[in-house]
């Protein structure tokens, strides 16, 4: 008896650190157990003592050779295509781990044996509400009971949201409108860290930066000059103007070579009657887009 004490009051002792982990929590409890049943037995054989690395010793023996027990008994149910071992599987292992298995009966109705109550049951773990979806589904009849269950409902079939988007005109509002705010703010700061500032207090310097103006000679001249889409429609448009030209050139020159009756002198056009006109089209062109005549956009037809 004197031992189950000494056990217990190192239970107690050891209780009062707490684990860090539900998984050391088992570990624990279970270790707790085994001391326990090492002691007990220890008793049935008449030991009044024993020390703590003795004790140790022996529940870790007893932990191994359950383990061994176990794993073989699993590997045998795995062998035969089954999930859960049976009584004939951890019978089969203790056989082939050298146990006889007929003397276990009258052991297990022996007169000094003591009783250990129970280890107290935990709960099992409820599944969060946000991964309940639907109703778990059992086995048809057509699949045997020792088959795998199936997962939970969330892994496999839609999962409804229960979020719906917003929707309201001044909720919408009010968030674009702070988006754009931080957005100028975060633009505003990245600007004052990477360029010039201007701060309100001489004594502070980090202190309310302000981004540096930076004066222009000719202010106006921002507003004259065209934007980039501007340029880019005006580059669109003489570009399709001189294909346009340059096509009907080549038209022209092609009937002037494909009349062979006509005479030399009627074929064979003066280069003052194209480079004139060349040179006249240039000279109209004023570089100024502003002040350019108005032209109507190029629509091409789909062919």
């Amino acid at each position: 008896m004197s031992l189950l004490c000494f056990i217990t009051d190192d239970k107690r002792g050891s209780s009062g650190k707490a684990a860090t982990s539900p998984a050391e929590n088992y570990h624990l409890a279970r270790r707790r157990t085994l001391q326990v049943v090492v002691s007990a037995l220890l008793t049935e054989c008449g030991f009044e003592s024993a020390e703590k690395a003795a004790v140790e010793t022996l529940t870790e023996m007893m932990q191994s050779y359950i383990t061994e027990i176990g794993r073989c008994a699993k590997a045998y149910c795995e062998h035969t295509a089954r999930s859960v071992p049976t009584l004939a599987d951890t019978v089969v292992t203790l056989i082939e781990m050298g146990f006889n298995a007929d003397t276990l009966p009258v052991y297990a109705k022996r007169s000094q044996r003591m009783v250990i109550t129970a280890p107290p049951v935990t709960n099992a773990p409820v599944t969060p509400k946000a991964l309940s979806a639907g109703q778990k589904r059992i086995h048809p009849a057509y699949i045997p009971s020792h088959f795998p269950e199936f997962p939970d409902p969330h892994t496999y079939i839609k999962t409804p949201t229960f979020r719906e988007p917003v929707s309201d005109y001044q909720v919408v509002r009010e968030k674009a409108a702070s988006q754009k705010r931080d957005v100028e703010r975060a633009l505003t700061r990245f600007m004052a860290k990477t360029g010039e500032t201007q701060s309100l207090f001489k004594d502070d310097i980090t202190a309310f930066p302000l981004i540096a103006a930076q004066p222009s000679s000719i202010p106006y001249l921002s507003a004259l000059l065209p934007s980039e889409l501007e340029l880019q429609t005006l580059e669109e448009t003489d570009s399709s103007e001189q294909d346009d030209q340059t096509d009907s050139e080549n038209a022209a020159g092609n009937l002037i070579n494909d009349d062979p009756g006509g005479d030399k002198e009627n074929s064979m056009l003066p280069p003052s009657s194209v480079v004139p006109s060349a040179k006249a089209s240039e000279d109209n062109v004023i570089d100024n887009p502003y002040l350019r005549p108005v032209k109507k956009p190029k629509v091409r037809r789909k062919k």
